[in-house]
Parts: structure tokens; sequence; C-alpha cells
């Protein structure tokens, strides 16, 4: 039987788009052979002249020759974005988020991912523990990078120690055979106090800038710690001065590296700025904000942008506008801070900023993105004056108007009696949102 593979989307502007496919399509065969995975996929289109078969609703089947660019993509979005099943997790992580979630949530949220195929298409990161010898080497001859790469450790006791796979203590026979192959990668520390923090940390950094340029950035983001973590392992938040300690250990790496490679290298998350009083570096540390995902620069790019569209920003004397926003405790000064500034060159403009407390992870939990529906509900509904409420987008699920806790956006809307709006976690945008008429 013809194996087909359903386009849910053409992007604009793409070659898929000139030539005539739509959404509902079906992809037959790039050629002459079938895609297994997403990885296939882009291996086959690679090429400066492929053959494709499109089936249309219809039945009517299309053989297109294609011309393009080298690494040129074809504008195909698939329904089943990996063509394949995702690839679960078999490490059990003493610093494992998913397992300290209760119930009651998304069902998608319990999924735990390890596959490279997510890192590649999403920016996911993986651990490499769950890959067969052949699924590297297969990285390596479809150049699929930059590698996202979980590290953690590069001791390999504790490293195995952390994820509880004997597996685990291969991650630099891994590195080193990516980078012999020329292959570019990201990695990405979870620090956990006590256990690969301190001279540990050092000893990580300075083994993954060896392998600079392959490994081109290294982040470093503190341990989760909800209140749902019974019959985990013990784990504890940094304090203040432990936070400094991180960031002097960092910057020591990253005088070295600008000092010999002209880039800082290793980039800490936000947290860290934030839970140890820190100032928090303009955008220029961050560079190219190739961690941004990893909360790393994000505030100081969202800070920037909202300074300088403030700096632009013009409005009639006759401006009039009330407007709540909602955000988690550690974004919450900064918040009050630009919203301050913004209010102060629009007197017409009145903006409450709240402070949600995550009670539902517990108060150890303080980013905005970790805030569900029923926080929200519980702790703006004393305010019944407030008609619009804007929240980052970051608190609900990229595709859908869903919080963490399956309340939707709608839900919250109806038990607040009032509108909510989301916004992209960007400066820029979120002025306009409070500037918008």
């Amino acid at each position: 039987m013809m194996r087909e593979i359903k386009i849910s989307e053409i992007e604009k502007n793409s070659i898929a788009e000139e030539l005539e496919i739509e959404p509902g399509d079906l992809l037959v065969s790039i050629n002459n052979k079938f895609p297994e995975d997403i990885f296939d996929y882009y291996y086959l289109i690679n090429d400066e002249v492929i053959n494709i078969e499109i089936k249309k609703p219809s039945g009517e089947i299309w053989e297109i020759e294609i011309e393009k660019e080298m690494d040129e993509a074809l504008g195909l979005v698939f329904e089943e974005g990996l063509l394949d099943e995702p690839k679960s997790c078999r490490n059990k992580c003493v610093f494992c988020f998913i397992d300290q979630l209760p119930k009651g949530m998304r069902n998608t949220l319990y999924f735990k991912d390890d596959d490279t195929r997510l890192s590649f298409m999403h920016g996911n990161y993986v651990t490499l523990t769950n890959m067969k010898d052949e699924e590297i080497q297969r990285i390596i001859d479809y150049r699929i990078q930059p590698i996202n790469i979980s590290v953690h450790s590069t001791d390999p006791k504790l490293r195995m120690e952390m994820l509880n796979n004997k597996n685990a203590g291969k991650i630099m026979d891994y590195i080193k055979r990516f980078a012999s192959h020329g292959m570019t990668m990201n990695a990405q520390v979870v620090l956990c106090p006590e256990i690969n923090d301190g001279e540990h940390l050092k000893k990580t950094l300075k083994d993954l800038a060896a392998f600079y340029p392959y490994v081109q950035t290294v982040s470093v983001v503190p341990v989760g710690i909800t209140k749902y973590r019974q019959k985990l392992s013990n784990l504890r938040q940094f304090t203040i001065s432990e936070c400094n300690d991180v960031l002097d250990t960092i910057q020591n790496i990253r005088t070295t590296m600008k000092q010999t490679h002209g880039t800082g290298f290793v980039f800490p998350s936000d947290e860290f700025f934030l839970r140890g009083k820190a100032a928090i570096p303009d955008t220029s540390y961050y560079e190219e904000f190739t961690q941004l995902e990893n909360g790393v620069g994000m505030l100081s790019l969202f800070k920037k942008q909202f300074i300088d569209e403030a700096e632009r920003a013009v409005c009639d004397d006759k401006f009039e506008k009330r407007i709540s926003v909602a955000t988690g405790e550690l974004a919450y000064p900064h918040i009050v801070e630009l919203t301050g500034k913004l209010m102060g060159k629009v007197p017409g403009l009145k903006i409450k900023v709240h402070k949600i407390v995550n009670e539902f992870f517990g108060d150890k939990i303080t980013v905005s993105g970790l805030i569900t529906g029923r926080d929200l509900i519980t702790q703006l509904k004393a305010y019944k004056n407030e008609s619009v409420v804007l929240v980052p987008e970051n608190m609900l699920k990229h595709d859908e108007d869903v919080f963490l806790d399956d309340i939707t956006l709608e839900d919250v809307e109806k038990a607040l009696e009032a509108k909510v709006f989301s916004v992209k976690v960007d400066g820029k945008e979120f002025l306009y949102k409070l500037m918008e008429k």
C-alpha cells in the first residue's frame, strides 16, 4: 500500500506556494523514496534538483521536478511534524521537572521527550543517552545541526548519577565525535546546588570550551523546584550568595573566552541575575541571543525593545486608557519600572501590574511561563474594575490559548468578566498593546 504524508500548511512565498501545492494535499515520494521521518525528509530535499509526487484530494497525482538552491526548503508543513512517533526519554534525572508535576494538567505535559528530531525542529535539548550508535551516525551523515545537548556535567560518573542512566557517561565521546566531523552544537547545564555546581561547573565549562567553535554556546539554568517533589531526591533552590558564586564562575570562563575567541561562550539564565539581585546585563552581553528559549537574555532584550520603542512613542493629549498586566514574581519589579516610565510620558495611560504568586506549583516557581489559569483567576478576581488584562504569551500553549492546567483563555475571561489578551514576550509588541486604542 502506498504511504502518504498529509500536508497541513504551506509557508508563504515558498516553492510549494508557487507550485500551488495546498493544505490537505499528500506527499507521496521524493526522488521515488518515502521519507521515514523528518530527518529523511530534509536529507532527501537537500539537492539542487528533486522530483516529488503530490496526491491531490481528488486522487490526481502531480509529478513535479523542482530546481532550487541546495539548502532551500520547500515550504511544506506536515500534520505529523516528525513524520513518526516521538521518542520518549528513559532517563530518571534527579532534576526532572515532569516528575514534579501534579495531576490535572495537559496530557502532553507528562510526555518526556528525548528526541533529536525535536531538537532539530524546535530547539529542544536532548541528552543523547537514548540513541543507538547508528542514530548518532545518521545525524552526522545527514548534517543535522546545530545539535542542542543537555550536558549538565562532563564528569562521566556524576552525569550517570544525575541522569540515572548507564549510557550518560559517554557524553564527551559524542561531543568529540560530532566535533571531528565539523558538526556544531549548543549545550545546556541544569545546575543543582551541591551536585554539579562549584568545581564541577568549572570543569564542565572548561571541558566544553575546549571544543569551541564546534560547541558554540553553553547556557546555565537553575533547577526548577515545585511543591510536588514527594518521593524524589532532596533538591533546593540556590541562595542569593550561591547565585552570585555561579555568576562569578561563569564570568571567569567568559573573560578567558572573550580574550581568546572574542565570544562570551557561556550564558547564565536570567534567573541567576534576578535571584542573586544582580544587575541585568545589557543586550551586548548576550551576543546573538542563541539561548533565548532557555530564558537567557530574555529580560534584557525585552527591556531594550520596550525602552527604544517608548522613546519613539507619540500620543495625543486626549489619549486615555486603563489596562492591567499579569506577570510572575521575578519579572514583576521590571514590568513595574517599564510601565511606570511609559505612564510618565503618557499621562492618560493607567497601567496596573499584578504580581501572580504561583500557588499551583509552589512559591519557589517565580517565572511567568509557569503561571496557571486557576492562579490568574484566583488572584485577579478581587479586582472587579479590571476590564482589560494582558498576559505574556509564554503562559499559554504555543499553538493554542490554553494554560498549563488546561484552563483556556476564554475560561479566564468568563471568570474575571474581563477581556484577556496574550501578548508576545517582546518589548515592542508589549508597548503597542498597552498603547492600542
